[in-house]
């Protein structure tokens, strides 16, 4: 901001405060959530002018004038507008204005986002296409350059590659904050150039460089890590976890997302040991339309806080002030204070957070949960609609599981889900080889999985196991959402289906599709980057809807098992995954065979 705007913005705001010029919005009789005094003070006032605050204090009648609006809060709580520390838009299937006009109603006035979906998908210029969409949103959204496109190189074919040379440009970009997620952690404490320049990079730029530790190991490698400059964390599932980042100098991000709930484990180091909850932020990470429809945003992380007995405020810090602070942003956002933006939530329960009003940049856009501004159509180009290259049509014969292993029982290494967190297991699980393929016995649990690439059209197919999903017989489902490299990915039962299913996306741009006994019978069209959608939320929501009933009819009991499909090819999360190179053990970072003691890497071509 150029000087002389920034010395009128800050006279214009002392003479609202002095009284000597009237403000334009002015709330009354509220009371006060001061997470930067950690007070609830009531009888409060807040006068706004510019979309800033001018005043905060017991009267601000001083600051109104004829045209002044006035908010009768009716003693309600007056709460910072809530700020979602690391999350992926692409998760919930939307556009970043889709996605703002589905969680602003839900308090949600400021999100640090990390494209790295699109990245993988489009490299610079899909990012440089969310940077641009988010800076024209009524509420704030910073973009954190994508560290890691590819995710684990070597192991995995992205659709574009990003490094230092384009974080350093992306570095200069209005509206980025920092580096995301360094997901390569062992890049980092094997000290990988490429890894080190990123952040050297974002060191020199003075901006935050966000962190990604996805292994239990606390010892050697998690110093290292620590060391290499990470200063966030989102990938704790366990109570250590969370004391160990906040010990090493990290701040602790406790995600509750749609299906990664972290919160409860991690929350006790406060609840129990005591440690300082400044440390500690609240982030979501990924969500499902319908969740966010249906059950709200970082205001349902707050919520699930509070309910495993932290202190209302304490908990609103850790989505606000916490933030806003890790950051560098907290003379903007993060509280109630002059000089910060006017994003403030009118509160009738705050234990609850039941959310009435919201109000964000000094403007009322929400009440009761309904939208009360529109938002433009951001215009994306025809390039970023066109991303699923499928070699050719493809064939039943193209999933089944062919091998040259004698007949006989051999022990298979199989993906094993676990609800409700982004790990899998590393199962060794018995099957059966009989004329050149290999059958998966009844009552095991077993689904085929299958990765085909969908970047450069080369016709890979690489083919596994998983078991968690719990299919009949006669049923598929297939995803371009498929974390982080995006190719499309399928598993079934049913080799038809799963061919069914494959060809569907190819036709519609890519989605996700369950298809049973040859019928499709839930479907989400995703035609940008085959990972977002142009419809309004409640509309994917209803499609999306219609995949997890699709999933539910196959014998899923999951919950959201269409975001434990989407991670099963991300391959910087142990213990097990699958790329189109190959089954990919993430603990040693090693591509196996699916069959112990064979040679078989289970490529269709």
């Amino acid at each position: 901001m150029p000087e002389r705007e920034e010395a009128a913005i800050s006279r214009r705001l002392v003479d609202v405060a002095m009284g000597r010029h009237p403000a334009d919005l002015v709330i009354r009789n509220g009371r006060w959530v001061s997470v930067q005094s950690g007070e609830i003070i009531p009888a409060t006032d807040i006068a706004v002018v510019g979309g800033r605050i001018a005043y905060v204090g017991p009267d601000a009648s001083h600051t109104i004038g004829a045209e002044t609006k006035i908010i009768d809060a009716a003693d309600r709580y007056l709460v910072p507008g809530l700020l979602d520390a690391h999350m992926h838009v692409e998760s919930g299937m939307l556009t970043v204005t889709e996605f703002v006009r589905a969680v602003a109603p839900h308090g949600t006035t400021g999100m640090f986002i990390d494209p790295h979906e699109i990245g993988n998908v489009f490299g610079l210029q899909g990012v440089r296409l969310m940077v641009d969409e988010a800076a024209v949103q009524p509420i704030h959204v910073w973009v954190q350059m994508p560290s890691c496109v590819p995710s684990a190189p070597g192991l995995e074919t992205p659709g574009a590659s990003i490094g230092p040379q384009e974080v350093a440009e992306a570095m200069t970009w209005p509206g980025v904050i920092g580096l995301g997620e360094v997901m390569n952690f062992p890049g980092v404490y094997l000290g990988d150039e490429k890894m080190h320049a990123e952040m050297a990079a974002t060191r020199r730029a003075g901006k935050v460089i966000g962190g990604h530790y996805a292994s239990p190991d606390l010892g050697l490698p998690f110093h290292g890590y620590a060391a290499g400059g990470p200063q966030d964390d989102h990938e704790g599932t366990r109570l250590e976890d969370a004391v160990a980042r906040v010990r090493q100098g990290m701040k602790a991000m406790l995600r509750f997302g749609s299906a990664w709930h972290d919160v409860d484990a991690q929350i006790r180091a406060v609840t129990e040991l005591g440690l300082d909850p400044r440390h500690f932020i609240l982030c979501t990470d990924d969500s499902h339309s319908a969740t966010l429809v249906h059950e709200g945003h970082v205001n349902r992380a707050v919520r699930r806080a509070i309910a495993n007995g932290l202190r209302p405020l304490t908990a609103i810090q850790m989505a606000t002030l916490n933030t806003a602070e890790h950051f560098g942003v907290s003379q903007e956002v993060g509280m109630i204070a002059p000089g910060r933006f006017a994003d403030i939530l009118v509160v009738s329960d705050l234990p609850g957070l039941q959310i009435d009003l919201v109000i964000a940049q000094g403007r009322l856009i929400a009440e009761q949960g309904k939208m009360l501004v529109d938002l433009p159509v951001f215009p994306y180009p025809e390039w970023a609609t066109n991303s699923v290259h499928l070699q050719r049509e493809l064939a039943p014969t193209d999933f089944r599981l062919a091998t040259e292993a004698p007949d006989g029982e051999w022990i298979a290494n199989v993906i094993g889900v676990i609800e409700n967190q982004a790990p899998t297991r590393h199962l060794r699980l018995p099957v059966h080889v009989k004329q050149g393929e290999i059958v998966v016995a009844p009552g095991q649990d077993l689904a085929k999985i299958a990765l085909v690439e969908r970047h450069q059209g080369s016709g890979r197919i690489q083919l596994g196991l998983v078991q968690g999903f719990g299919f009949d017989t006669g049923c598929a489902v297939a995803s371009t959402v498929a974390h982080d490299s995006h190719h499309l990915i399928v598993v079934g039962t049913s080799e038809a289906d799963m061919a069914t299913a494959a060809n569907e996306l190819a036709r519609c741009g890519g989605g996700q599709v369950v298809v049973r006994n040859g019928q499709v019978i839930g479907q989400v069209e995703l035609r940008i980057a085959g990972l977002m959608s142009t419809e309004r939320a409640a509309q994917v929501a209803r499609k999306a809807d219609t995949v997890l009933e699709g999933f539910r009819a196959c014998g899923c009991r999951l919950n959201n098992p269409n975001m434990q499909l989407s991670l099963l090819g991300l391959v910087v999360i142990p213990e097990l995954r699958i790329s189109d190179l190959g089954l990919v053990d993430v603990t040693r970072f090693a591509f196996i065979s699916l069959l112990e003691g064979s040679q078989d890497r289970m490529s269709a071509v």
